[in-house]
C-alpha cells in the first residue's frame, strides 16, 4: 500500500491530525492503523475530563500555566507549556462542535471539575467517562469522511528508513528518514508493507510494563521501542506517573480507575484505622499533585503493612456521585461496596508516561517525515509529573500542530520527490512458527514483576542495577527468540515492552536526584541541572 498520510494510533491524538488532514486533502486517503479495534485506545479510558481555562472571569492562563509548571517540578518546557494552555480552549470549541457532550449544571454552562494540582475549577468532563465520549464523538466525524481508511487490526512492526536499503543508520546519523512501516496483518498473519510520504505515531502509552496498570492491554509502548530501534531519540523515560487512586482488585488487570474528580468533589483518602493522612504530606491534602499522592499513599501502605489504602466517599451527596460517577458507581456496587457507606479500596497503579519520543513545539521527531503526539511523544509540557487532565489538551493541540506543519512539509516532499523508487519487503525466511507460547507469556510476566518492584513509584540504585541485570537476560532471550520464529503480536509487543523497562531504568539511572514521579531514596536532593535526559 502507498499512501500520503499514515497515521499509527485511533486515540485522540491520531484522530484529530488524521481528521484535519482528510478535510484538508478531500483528494487524498488519509491511511490510519489500529492494532485491535478503533475505539481501544488509552483516550477511551481517560475518566476525569479535559484541562482548559473556561471561565474567563475566575481563571487565567498564567494560572494555567503556574499549575502546570509547578505539577512539572522545573522540567516543563515553558514556551511548550504556553502554547497548550493558549491553544487549548480553541482545540475544546472544535471537539464541542464535533458532537462531543460535556456536563453541564442547572443554569446551561458548562460544569467545570477540579482536580489535584489545579487552583481553579477548568476540567470539562461527561460524567466520568470523558476520554470515552470524545472517542465517539471523534470517530463519528471520522465516518463523514470517505477518504479516510481505517485498517483495523494490523500491528505495525518497525518503521522503514535507510537501514532497510542497507545503510548504516546510527544515532549520529543526521538525516534518517521514514519511509513508512512494515505491518502484521493479524487476519491473514502475513507482513506487508505500507509506505508513506508522511508518518504520524499516535500510539499511546506503555502502562503494560507494569503488573498494575490502568492502561488497556494494548498500552506496550510500541511507537517508542520502534521509534528507539530506528535511532531516533527519545527522553525522560524515567517519569512513569502512577496515579494514586486504581481500584484494588488482586489479579485483575488492568485496574480500573477512580478518577481524580471523587477527590476534587470532596472524596477523602484514609488508612487502614480510618486516619485522614493526606494533611501530613502536603498542605493541599487530597488535591495535591500526583506523584506526592502516591507516593504518600505508597507509605501508608508499607508503614501499616497493607496491600491499599482507603478513599472515604460516604458523606458526599450521593445523588451528585451517582450523575456525575455513574460507572464508579456501578463498578463498585457490582463487587459489593456501596459507596455511600463503605470506604473504595484503592492503590496506586502505572497510569501515564509523561517521557516519550523526542519532539519540537510542531510534534516533529528526529526522523524525517515522522511526527508524533500524545502519550507516546515527549513535548516538553508535562516535565516530571503532568498536570492532571492536561494529557488530552495535550493530544488535540499536538495533534492540529502536526497537522499545520505537515502542510509545508508535504509540499517539499512533492517537488522534491526523493523517496527510494523501491523499499524491500520483510524478510521471514529461515523463520519457523513459534512451538511455544510459554516463552513469551512467562516472560512478560517476569517484565512486569521486575518493573513493578524494583522501579515502582520509589526506587534505590541497588534496585535499578538488579532491574538492568535482569533486563538484559529477557533482551537476549527475546531477541533470539524473535530471530528464529514468525512475527506475532505477543511477541512483539513483548519485544517493546523490554525495550520501554530498559529506557525507564537506563534513564532513572542517569537521574541522580529525585524529581517529580522518579523518587530515589539514594539521591533525595535536587541538583541545580534541569536536563533532560535523552537516549
Amino acid at each position: 500500500m502507498e499512501t500520503d498520510f499514515l497515521v499509527i494510533g485511533s486515540g485522540v491524538a491520531g484522530l484529530t491530525y488524521a481528521l484535519k488532514m482528510a478535510k484538508h486533502f478531500p483528494e487524498k486517503q488519509v491511511v490510519v492503523i489500529t492494532k485491535t479495534s478503533a475505539d481501544e485506545t488509552n483516550t477511551k479510558y481517560a475518566q476525569g475530563g479535559i484541562a482548559g481555562v473556561w471561565d474567563d472571569e475566575k481563571d487565567s492562563y498564567d494560572k494555567h500555566i503556574e499549575d502546570t509548571l509547578i505539577a512539572g517540578d522545573g522540567l516543563c518546557n515553558e514556551k511548550i507549556v504556553e502554547i497548550v494552555v493558549k491553544e487549548g480552549p480553541e482545540r475544546i470549541k472544535e471537539i464541542i462542535e464535533y458532537g462531543a457532550r460535556f456536563d453541564k449544571d442547572e443554569s446551561g454552562e458548562y460544569s467545570l471539575g477540579k482536580e489535584g494540582g489545579h487552583s481553579e475549577n477548568r476540567i470539562l468532563h461527561h460524567k466520568d467517562v470523558t476520554g470515552l465520549e470524545i472517542e465517539r464523538a471523534l470517530l463519528s466525524e471520522l465516518d463523514k469522511l470517505p477518504n479516510i481508511n481505517l485498517i483495523k487490526h494490523c500491528f505495525v512492526i518497525d518503521i522503514i528508513t535507510q537501514h532497510h536499503l542497507g545503510y548504516l543508520v546510527t544515532k549520529s546519523t543526521t538525516d534518517i528518514t521514514c519511509y513508512g512501516v512494515y505491518v502484521l496483518n493479524v487476519n491473514s498473519n502475513q507482513v506487508e508493507k505500507i509506505t508513506s510520504k508522511i508518518t504520524l505515531l499516535a500510539t499511546g502509552g506503555n502502562g503494560q510494563v507494569y503488573r498494575t496498570t490502568t492502561n488497556p492491554r494494548i498500552a506496550t509502548g510500541d511507537g517508542v521501542a520502534m521509534v528507539y530501534r530506528a535511532k531516533g531519540r527519545i527522553e525522560n523515560m524515567e517519569f512513569i506517573q502512577f496515579h494514586p487512586t486504581a481500584l484494588f482488585e488482586p489479579g485483575v488487570s488492568p485496574s480500573f480507575l477512580i478518577t481524580e474528580a471523587v477527590r476534587g468533589d470532596g472524596g477523602i483518602l484514609r488508612n487502614k484505622n480510618g486516619e485522614a493522612f493526606m494533611e501530613h504530606y502536603d498542605h493541599r491534602k487530597d488535591l495535591a499533585p500526583r506523584d506526592i499522592v502516591a507516593r504518600a499513599i505508597d507509605n501508608e501502605m508499607k508503614k501499616n503493612g497493607t496491600e491499599h489504602v482507603y478513599l472515604d466517599c460516604t458523606h458526599m451527596d450521593q445523588q451528585k456521585f451517582i450523575h456525575h460517577f455513574p460507572n464508579i458507581y456501578e463498578k463498585c456496587l457490582s463487587i459489593g461496596i456501596d459507596v455511600s457507606k463503605q470506604f473504595i479500596p484503592v492503590a496506586p497503579a502505572a497510569h501515564y508516561s509523561c517521557g516519550g519520543i523526542k519532539t519540537d513545539e510542531m510534534g516533529r521527531t528526529s526522523i524525517k517525515h515522522l511526527y508524533a503526539c500524545g502519550e507516546c511523544a515527549s513535548t516538553g509540557l508535562h516535565g516530571a509529573n503532568r498536570l492532571a487532565s492536561n494529557s488530552l489538551l495535550e493530544a488535540m493541540v499536538f495533534g492540529e500542530r502536526c497537522f499545520l506543519d505537515s502542510l509545508e512539509l508535504i509540499e517539499t516532499i512533492n517537488k522534491e520527490n526523493n523517496l527510494p523508487a523501491e523499499l524491500p519487503d520483510w524478510k521471514a525466511k529461515g523463520t519457523t512458527e513459534p512451538k511455544e507460547m510459554i516463552l513469551i507469556t512467562q516472560t512478560r510476566k517476569e517484565l512486569e514483576q521486575i518493573m513493578s518492584d524494583y522501579v515502582g513509584i520509589v526506587r534505590t540504585d541497588v534496585r535499578l542495577t538488579r532491574a538492568m541485570r535482569r533486563l538484559d537476560l529477557l533482551y537476549e532471550e527475546t531477541e533470539e527468540l524473535y530471530r528464529a520464529t514468525k512475527v506475532s503480536p505477543q511477541l512483539c509487543e513483548l519485544r517493546n515492552l523490554i525495550t520501554v523497562g530498559y529506557l525507564i531504568v537506563k534513564g532513572a539511572e542517569f537521574r541522580k536526584e529525585s524529581r517529580g514521579l522518579h523518587y530515589n531514596t539514594d539521591h533525595l536532593d535536587k541538583s541545580d541541572l534541569l536536563q533532560n535526559i535523552v537516549l
